[in-house]
């Protein structure tokens, strides 16, 4: 392996052994929630894959993943681990490079809490998605008399920088999903933890919402079909 090859590896590692060691739990509950919704040879999106944690479970599970995600370097620590259908993007800049209704399913599991509006995200999740596609999608959760906008200092981002993040309401995720054509299957609450003590939980919630046909039937084929994307 050359000296770039060791790079991604080790940080794929790195990362790695951090989300353990600060107990996420995401990929695994992402994983519960569809599970009994997906069939192998169907094909995944996962928007912002990281180092491919989330998509894993997809993946043995059968699925064909498609990743996209603004960072090369963590692209380059998925080849370490075998994904090869992998795109450079920003979530910001739409389209996103994907054709419409080319993916079964998607997912998003580390990302949205950046995000203030998710609309955009909705927006191109729903185009890229065939009729009865599944979204799993993590954020972080908050009551409504919560302020959306809050921020984790600096030593609690491991960064010597503080960081702005957003949490978002039932509410708020059943009007964008409503507004783009989702309809939710499911939702469980957990728990992500700020360092590796645990000293300081962030309540979050994994949502599971399909994309409606537009006669309001159930999708052709069923869960079961085999397809694949085209970015």
């Amino acid at each position: 392996m050359n000296r770039s090859g060791e790079s991604a590896r080790a940080m794929a590692e790195a990362y790695d052994e951090e989300a353990e060691a600060t107990g996420w739990r995401g990929p695994e509950v992402a994983f519960c929630l569809a599970a009994e919704h997906i069939r192998p040879g169907q094909s995944i999106l996962d928007i912002g894959i990281g180092t491919g944690l989330g998509a894993a479970p997809f993946r043995e599970a059968g699925l064909v993943v498609y990743g996209m995600d603004v960072s090369p370097e963590m692209l380059d620590a998925c080849r370490t681990k075998g994904f090869t259908n992998l795109s450079l993007h920003d979530l910001t800049q739409i389209p996103y490079p994907f054709d419409t209704e080319s993916v079964d399913h998607a997912l998003c599991i580390g990302v949205l809490q950046f995000f203030c509006d998710l609309s955009a995200v909705f927006e191109e999740t729903s185009r890229i998605l065939r009729p009865g596609g599944l979204f799993a999608f993590v954020v972080g959760d908050r009551s409504d008399d919560e302020t959306r906008r809050f921020v984790m200092s600096a030593e609690e981002t491991g960064t010597g920088h503080p960081m702005t993040m957003y949490r978002h309401s039932v509410r708020q995720i059943e009007k964008w999903a409503g507004c783009f054509g989702f309809a939710l299957l499911g939702s469980l609450p957990f728990d992500v933890y700020a360092d590796r003590e645990r000293t300081r939980n962030l309540p979050v919630k994994c949502y599971l919402v399909r994309k409606t046909p537009s006669d309001g039937s159930a999708p052709e084929g069923g869960p079961g079909r085999s397809t694949r994307a085209t970015p």
